[in-house]
């Protein structure tokens, strides 16, 4: 479905009873009056994933036991969680399994690619995320591989002189999306490899990884994938690479038998051989159970109507002369929008005070997040409308809204 973009707030309501997606919101256990424009950072609960848990606790946990591993296939959710995150990545099922976390995530596939490439350096832009610049320094310390901070927008030309390049899909703070395909076709004929991170765009971008020869992947499943705070985190390797490369940290669920409790390690073959410790089994639930919100849901819709979120944003940020450092209208970006403010914190936290979250990124960008699962464009019309009043009385200027928190 192509959306339009509503130039009141009439159109914005006309936009949301027209909209396919429109009863997910429901799923969510949102609070009444509340705005909530933070999925981009931490997704809200929904009804799905909070059964799942307490099903879990409470049957599986409180009366299986032990035996839930087999009964309730606990084994085996790494794998079949993975296979659902998959679809919205573009990847074969078998090549995507959840463990541990993002930052832990990026350590051990860039120490299996560094084996793999001739030019041995690690490579991360400048304004990449900050737990993937500190992996890729760490590992550097570690191995003897060049730590390479290149210029923003410069990955294609260093990509050609080889190495391990760390890159977001979407940036954090722009929402701008990366050429997958191109920067892989660069990376292949120079016998370089790319870790993709897709914590910011996995659940609102029309990723196909596959297609796009991706060969190396690792994501987030707390933001629009709404899997709770501190959810597990997965990783993709593509088939054809998986069985050259080794996990630095081998663990026993990434064993190919783990319970014949083996002195020495065997990776099991694919992308499973990148688990290592236990899984946290109600985590995994959670996500389960949040990835049942995304059945009958294209990635193509989630991107459309992300996108159009967005161009409402813009629209108004026009209109109430705040710059944009994000992709304009029509154009494809992330689901975030960033619009700078120099008193952005306070003008945040005066937004919190109304009952609607966005939030903020070190120095000056305001961040509005548009998962398309449960805002609606009337949310974002009343959002920018709360905006206009907070920037025209300049409520922001109080002595409340300035004192930092430590999260932002």
């Amino acid at each position: 479905m192509a959306y339009a973009l509503p130039t009141s707030r009439a159109a914005a309501m006309a936009e949301d009873q027209s909209d396919p997606l429109a009863l997910a919101a429901q799923k969510f256990c949102l609070p009444d009056g509340l705005i909530y424009l933070d999925g981009h950072s931490l997704g809200p609960s929904s009804r799905t994933a909070l059964e799942a848990v307490e099903r879990t606790a409470h049957e599986e946990w409180s009366r299986g036991l032990i035996r839930s591993w087999n009964d309730a296939d606990w084994i085996n959710l790494p794998k079949t969680v993975g296979a659902k995150l998959g679809r919205l990545i573009g990847a074969p099922a078998e090549d995507v399994i959840v463990c541990d976390s993002v930052s832990i995530n990026l350590y051990k596939l860039a120490a299996a690619a560094l084996d793999l490439v001739d030019h041995k350096r690690i490579l991360v832009e400048a304004d990449e995320f900050p737990t993937d610049q500190y992996m890729a320094q760490g590992l550097s310390a570690q191995t003897g591989a060049d730590f390479v901070r290149i210029e923003s927008g410069a990955a294609r030309q260093a990509l050609r002189d080889g190495g391990v390049l760390l890159k977001s899909v979407v940036n954090y703070r722009t929402a701008v999306i990366e050429d997958i395909a191109g920067l892989e076709q660069i990376a292949a004929e120079a016998g370089a490899l790319i870790i993709w991170d897709l914590s910011h765009a996995t659940g609102c971008v029309d990723l196909n990884l596959a297609d796009d020869g991706a060969n190396l992947a690792t994501g987030c499943t707390y933001k629009y994938i709404n899997g709770g705070p501190g959810a597990p985190a997965f990783i993709f390797a593509a088939e054809d690479i998986a069985s050259r490369l080794r996990n630095p940290l081998p663990g026993w669920f990434g064993h190919a038998d783990p319970f014949a409790f083996d002195a020495d390690y065997r990776p099991v073959a694919g992308a499973a051989r990148f688990a290592a410790g236990t899984p946290g089994v109600l985590s995994l639930r959670a996500l389960d159970g949040a990835l049942d919100v995304f059945e009958g849901v294209s990635v193509e819709q989630l991107s459309a109507k992300a996108r159009a979120l967005g161009d409402l944003c813009l629209w108004w940020a026009e209109r109430l002369g705040l710059e944009p450092i994000s992709p304009g209208i029509g154009a494809r970006r992330g689901g975030h929008v960033s619009l700078l403010h120099e008193q952005g914190y306070a003008v945040v936290q005066a937004l919190i005070a109304r009952n609607i979250i966005p939030d903020f990124r070190a120095p000056d960008a305001m961040r509005f997040g548009f998962s398309p699962l449960y805002v609606r464009f009337t949310e974002v019309w009343d959002a920018m409308e709360a905006l206009q009043e907070i920037l025209a009385a300049r409520t922001w200027d109080q002595p409340q809204f300035k004192i930092k928190a430590t999260v932002t």
